[in-house]
């Protein structure tokens, strides 16, 4: 049952790591080239079709079954110690980061009625929201990518 546990923790944290990853190296690339009205109106539209049950699944399931892990392998210390680090890496960088950095940046925009905006207002709300949504990404992306190496790591250490 730790076998299968730990299997799904790894493939979840890849998951999680690789949307991430995918988005920053597709997205906002391609995103930095379109205008503030067009970036402004594809992010809201973004931001609410990425609340799906696919998403759910392996974003919040990705720190439920890092949780789960980091118990399971307990009297594994070696083990433990690199399950442990990805989980409160994965909780703060990536989970925390989305929920206390991105969610409310998104909120922000989702109130915002872009038809009453003037240009310049739409530049200025761009700038700041692009500039902040976009850190706060790129930390996320780096806590997934490192908690899911070091999974891979603590797979090595257990043989």
């Amino acid at each position: 049952m730790k076998t299968i546990i730990f299997f799904i923790t790894v493939v979840l944290t890849a998951l999680s790591a690789g949307i991430f990853f995918a988005w920053s190296v597709s997205v906002i690339p391609g995103t930095k080239k379109i205008t503030d009205i067009s970036y402004l109106e594809t992010m809201q539209s973004i931001n609410k079709e990425i609340l799906n049950p696919v998403f759910f699944a392996v974003f919040f399931g990705g720190l439920v079954f890092l949780v789960i892990t980091t118990i399971t392998q307990f009297n594994h210390k070696p083990t433990f110690w690199l399950v442990l680090s990805a989980m409160l890496i994965y909780a703060v960088g990536t989970f925390g980061c989305t929920a206390l950095g991105n969610v409310p940046l998104n909120n922000e925009l989702d109130a915002l009625n872009l038809k009453e905006l003037n240009l310049s207002e739409l530049k200025n709300f761009r700038t700041y929201y692009e500039r902040y949504w976009n850190g706060f990404h790129t930390v996320r992306t780096i806590a997934g990518l490192v908690s899911f190496l070091l999974l891979l790591i603590s797979i090595f250490i257990k043989k």
